[in-house]
This record gives C-alpha cells, structure tokens and sequence, in this order.
C-alpha cells in the first residue's frame, strides 16, 4: 500500500501548481470556475466523511468513541484556522491571508494531516483510500488556487509563488510516509484516524465550502454550484460500490494496525 499512498499524495501535492493554468484565465472565468469546483467539492468531502470515513470507523470503534474522534477532528481544523488564519479563500485576493509565511506554515501542517489521512485510509482497503484520495484532491484545486493568488497578493513573484506553494504541498507526502509506518508501530492510529478525518471534512464543507456558495448572488450559478454539490455526493456514493461486500473499506484483517485494534 506504500506504492498507492506515495503515488496518491504525490500526484495531489501537484495541484498546488494549479495556478499556471489560472494565469491565461479571465477572472470572471476563473471565478465562475472556482465556483463550480467549490460545489463539487463540498458534496465530495461531506460524501467522503458520511460514507466512506464514518462507517468504516463504525465497524472498527465502538459509536461514542467514533464520534468523539470525529468531533476532535471537527474542533482541531477549526482551531488550525484560528491560530494559522487558515481560510480556504477561493477567490484570486483574500485579506484573510494577511501574512503569507504564517499560511505557508498552516497549509503545510494541513497538507501532512491530508497525507496522514491518506495513509490510514489505504490501510483500511484500497477502495477506501481511492475515495478519500478523490475527496481530498477534490478540495485541493480551489484550495491551491486560492493560495497560489494569495502568495502572489501578498508579494510573491509568480515563479516564487508556485514553488513555495509546492513545497507546502510536498509535506503531504511526508504525512503520507509518517501514517503508513506510524500506524504500522502505534496500535489502533489508523482505524482513529478515520472519524478524526470525517470530522475535519464536515468541518470544512459546512464551514468554509457552503457559505461561499452562500454569497453567490447569481440564481443560475448558485444553482449550478449546487448540483455540482449533488454530483460530488453521487460520486462519493458511486465510489462506495468499488468495495462490493466489504464497505468500502475491506476490514481488520487486512493491516496489522487495524486487526490489534479490533482484537481489542
């Protein structure tokens, strides 16, 4: 699974150079774009959280515990955008991002939590780590966008800008690597952190995903976004018949990690 996990966080960290296609775009088409990948997105991460990431959890942990990692997971991305001034802004100038260096530091630590979460999820079955891959790479290409135009805003030249935005992205792979030997050593790390990312993904949808589309005063567009939110629930629960028998997520047995955990 080191191969897929690897190839998975390598291939996301790549869309942190999404910003060179936005340079030949117009901004009304880039923002109508933005748009659209921000309503898919929020129905990707809200369809990867309530069905793939919880009830694989749910087979493993007993429910109260399930939901107090969620909840963990929910409470710490919203401390991570106190502390960081962490918004995922999807529009080409943000003034939350007053201190470009300070958002370096907090996407980086988003990115490794994305590569750990990447890591557990392909330990709990390749079907499982397909879909949270999706679900986070979903939510990469306005994120990255909306970084790559706020380093620039904030004084970067073009060239800096992708590259520091890049090495941000890396530190996915370094989580990746991190969560497929650490789960391998620390008893029951992947299984938990399965509803502490599901938790992070509602967070993220419903607190910074939805309000933008939210502020789209447009009815057409409004409307289009939020069938874009259909389609990426309909993909989300699309990708949960890869698993056939198994849920999307084969089961105990098939890691170390997760068969302690549930001999427990």
């Amino acid at each position: 699974m080191l191969i897929w996990i690897i190839a998975s966080t390598v291939v996301i960290s790549l869309f942190s150079l999404a910003g060179v296609a936005a340079l030949g775009l117009k901004e009304k088409t880039l923002k109508e774009l933005l748009l659209l990948l921000v309503g898919f997105s929020a129905g990707a991460l809200a369809g990867g959280a309530f069905l793939h990431l919880l009830p694989e959890a749910l087979e493993e942990l007993p429910a109260g515990r399930a939901f107090v990692y969620a909840l963990l997971g929910f409470s710490l991305f919203f401390l991570m955008e106190r502390l960081f001034y962490w918004r995922h802004c999807h529009k080409g100038k943000c003034d939350v991002h007053a201190f470009t260096y300070l958002n370096l530091f907090g996407d980086g630590l988003h990115n490794f939590i994305d590569g750990l979460v990447i890591a557990a999820s392909f330990l709990g079955g390749l079907p499982l780590g397909i879909a949270t891959s999706v679900a986070v790479a979903s939510h990469e290409i306005p994120q990255e966008l909306g970084d790559f135009g706020v380093l620039v805003y904030g004084g970067f030249p073009v060239g800096r800008a992708l590259f520091f935005n890049l090495l941000s992205a890396l530190t996915a792979v370094a989580g990746g690597v991190a969560g497929f030997y650490l789960s391998s050593a620390v008893a029951g790390l992947a299984v938990a952190l399965l509803p502490f990312t599901a938790g992070g993904f509602i967070y993220i949808a419903a607190s910074d995903l939805i309000p933008e589309l939210h502020k789209e005063k447009d009815n057409r567009k409004a409307n289009l976004a939020f069938v874009l939110f259909l389609l990426g629930l309909l993909f989300m629960w699309g990708m949960t018949f890869l698993a056939g028998h198994d849920h999307a997520g084969g089961h105990a047995e098939n890691h170390p990690a997760l068969s302690r955990q549930h001999a427990r």
